[in-house]
């Protein structure tokens, strides 16, 4: 949980617990992924005549096709790789060739590629992001072993022209010893036998019903940096991500079963194969920064094109209403391509692709496609925000790459800014800029941290507070030149990997010195929080909040089956609605029982101002007297106190002893046990149309144990949580002794 902050001098202690509790709500985001490696030796793969004539194929597609559309120069890494999914036993027997140019200025001795899929070979080194859900399945099919949720990735061999190259593989790194060195400017070409087994469950590569996920399949270059002289060993993370790529050439062609629908970036094309029920799919993927897949026997595909883009979302569901559903998608991601072509550069691949599986939570973003969890046929694209952020990763994660393992907030800070940047342009008043300025309080960490400094922290430190960050700097400058400034930083890092430091040069260069500085202080000292001019002010924190949530309250009580009509949130969403608001206090009483009203008054105003809502408070009997029969009887109600020291209770008894029949309360009885304390929501006792609430308790004033569970107890009663309550007791301790309630 994040803690956040109220923007006033009032520091009641009430009002920031509800604030904590409701924006910790509004600002959680859910956009992450994970995976893992080890070593072993094997028989070497043989390709049949019908593969090897389609590599050929593929090299000289390759050659004709890489001078069209992209307008860049041949990626320094090229594969051309050759698969084929074994569904019965899932595996992959793999064969690749890489030609990797060294545009470092060092000369190297070795080569060093990823194989992340090994973070399967043990539950401690997969991502913890999917343990719920593997631990459901696992319920689910007892049948299943733990070591069915356990894969990896064997090396084969390795060789250059059939000469067998020196490898080891561990910890995610395989390396690769070179004959000769590798001198600047120079390319290789080796292959790479492999076999990948893919675990059963929820990984980024794994199988699950009838689809596979398929990131991570095959070993992948790793990053050289010629600053520190070293190549990128570092494992998968465990808890978030760490994709650090070169955007590169790809050739692939997947021997799978005929049925198979195969989801991937790039051109596909599909030939039958010379086995029988199986077909082989290629594609070409140039300049892409990563290669994914996603396959199964049971996917619908729905696409169009617009404008030289193709759409297309693939997904299971046989519900009719699923296809209408589906096109708005398509329709709305055309909307949001557009808005980031306009902003930032434009996306310059001829496809883009949404896939559906059963991974759920989470959105997850790959190169020129995203994966989505299932849809539900009612849901409108316009409330789903994963959506619009997966695309936003297009151009930070995709186009723009960075090392999410020590620079996270390249990607999803930028993504998270751009979620909003669209929303806000869209006219959304719940998920535009008022979302940013929703600050949640400061923290001891830079937002330049890496994964493992942040550790469970990096939802708040690299999404929230990094999407305030920018809209520091977009406020800063306006919007003009924000966009001037994006423009220019994605023409000078698209198709590479950008850093903090490239960031703030680009700054520098377009908006000046003082904004790199304000930009810098914002990234790398601790404890960042969005400028006061930029934060909401009370008054519009109050409106925000009251927007955010009466769809809420009134989602809860249209949408709960059989709901009664006393129950105290209904309280609520009246008052959302505008109806008058009366609270009202016994008057004649102790000093402590005034006290403990007034902490109770307080605790009911406070929720009220912090959704905006209007209300009077009553403390006298002869304002009481005056207001009674004009303004009482016409609105909604709170009392506090006891009930024999509470004037309007008095006035209204008889009414209110047979309005609480209705919820079977013996209100005479309740009133009566010495010590205890409660509350309960009746009918208006002279208007049907208007709810009360009473707040009681028995005697002249509560003990100080009864009296903090009482005040929590009222925070509780008429927020959102579990329970929708009718009525509850607590005994002289304050410990809940009996309650009416729908769960």
């Amino acid at each position: 949980m994040h803690a956040s902050k109220t923007r006033s001098t009032n520091k009641n202690v009430i009002k920031k617990a509800v604030l904590s509790t409701l924006v910790l709500a509004l600002t959680t985001s859910s956009f992450i992924h994970t995976t893992y490696a080890t070593s072993s030796e094997g028989d070497s793969l043989t390709a049949s005549a019908e593969t090897t004539q389609n590599t050929f194929q593929m090299q000289q597609a390759f050659r004709m096709r890489s001078q069209q559309a992209m307008s860049q120069d041949q990626s320094p890494i090229q594969y051309q790789i050759k698969a084929r999914l074994d569904e019965k036993n899932m595996t992959i027997e793999g064969s690749q060739t890489v030609t990797y140019l060294n545009t470092s200025k060092d000369t190297l001795q070795e080569l060093v590629m990823h194989t992340y899929a090994d973070a399967n070979r043990s539950k401690a080194t997969q991502t913890i992001m999917y343990t719920g859900q593997n631990e459901q399945i696992a319920k689910e099919h007892p049948e299943k072993k733990a070591s069915d949720f356990l894969g990896g990735m064997d090396i084969v061999k390795v060789t250059k022209q059939g000469e067998k190259l020196l490898f080891d593989k561990k910890n995610q790194a395989l390396r690769v010893q070179l004959k000769a060195p590798l001198q600047p400017g120079q390319s290789i070409t080796f292959q790479i036998d492999f076999l990948l087994d893919i675990p059963y469950g929820m990984q980024r590569v794994s199988y699950y019903k009838d689809q596979i996920n398929g990131a991570h399949w095959f070993p992948v270059m790793s990053v050289y940096d010629e600053n520190t002289h070293q190549w990128n060993k570092t494992p998968y993370s465990t808890s978030f991500e760490s994709d650090y790529y070169t955007s590169s050439d790809f050739d692939v062609e997947f021997n799978v079963p005929e049925l198979y629908q195969m989801v991937m970036p790039g051109d596909i094309t599909s030939q039958d194969s010379a086995e029988q029920g199986r077909k082989v799919v290629t594609s070409h993927a140039a300049n892409t920064r990563e290669f994914a897949f996603f396959a199964g026997p049971n996917l619908k595909v729905e696409r169009e094109t617009r404008d030289g883009l193709t759409v297309e979302y693939f997904y299971s569901d046989d519900d009719p209403a699923k296809k209408a559903a589906v096109d708005k998608y398509i329709d709305y991601a055309f909307k949001v391509i557009a808005f980031y072509n306009e902003k930032y550069g434009k996306y310059p691949y001829p496809e883009f692709r949404i896939i559906e599986t059963y991974v759920d939570g989470f959105g997850v973003e790959y190169s020129r496609l995203i994966q989505m969890p299932e849809r539900a046929a009612e849901l409108l694209p316009e409330n789903d925000t994963t959506f619009v952020h997966e695309i936003a990763h297009q151009w930070f994660h995709a186009l723009i790459g960075n090392n999410s393992e020590t620079e996270s907030f390249l990607d999803e800070g930028f993504a998270e800014f751009s979620t909003v940047y669209f929303l806000e342009k869209q006219g959304n008043k719940l998920g535009g800029f008022r979302s940013i300025q929703l600050d949640p309080s400061p923290i001891d960490l830079p937002i330049a941290s890496t994964n493992e400094q942040v550790g469970e922290m990096a939802d708040y430190v690299f999404y929230q507070k990094g999407r305030q960050a920018i809209y520091q700097l977009y406020r800063s400058v306006g919007e003009p030149k924000f966009d001037a400034f994006m423009k220019e930083y994605f023409h000078r890092f698209v198709y590479q990997n950008a850093t903090i430091d490239g960031l703030l040069g680009t700054i520098e260069d377009v908006l000046g010195k003082e904004q790199r500085q304000d930009m810098e202080n914002a990234l790398r000292k601790p404890g960042f929080e969005l400028k006061q001019e930029y934060q909401m002010s009370e008054k519009e924190l109050a409106a925000y909040m009251h927007d955010v949530y009466q769809p809420q309250y009134e989602g809860v009580v249209n949408n709960v089956p059989d709901l009664p009509y006393e129950v105290m949130i209904r309280l609520m969403e009246k008052s959302f609605r505008g109806e008058p608001l009366t609270i009202v206090l016994g008057d004649q009483v102790s000093k402590e029982a005034a006290k403990q009203q007034e902490q109770a008054a307080s605790q009911l105003t406070q929720i009220f101002d912090v959704f905006g809502m209007k209300y009077n408070v009553v403390r006298d009997r002869k304002q009481l007297k005056q207001k009674l029969k004009r303004e009482i009887g016409s609105s909604n109600l709170i009392l506090v106190g006891n009930a024999k020291s509470n004037g309007l209770v008095q006035a209204l008894k008889k009414n209110m002893m047979v309005r609480a029949s209705d919820i079977g309360l013996d209100w005479k009885e309740a009133m009566n046990v010495s010590g205890h304390s409660g509350a309960y929501v009746i009918k208006h006792p002279y208007n049907q149309n208007r709810l009360m609430i009473h707040y009681y308790w028995n005697g002249d004033h509560l003990s100080d144990k009864a009296s903090a569970s009482f005040m929590e107890k009222i925070l509780e009663s008429l927020t959102l949580s579990n329970d929708i309550y009718q009525s509850y007791e607590l005994d002289g301790n304050g410990k809940l002794k009996d309650s009416k309630k729908v769960e």
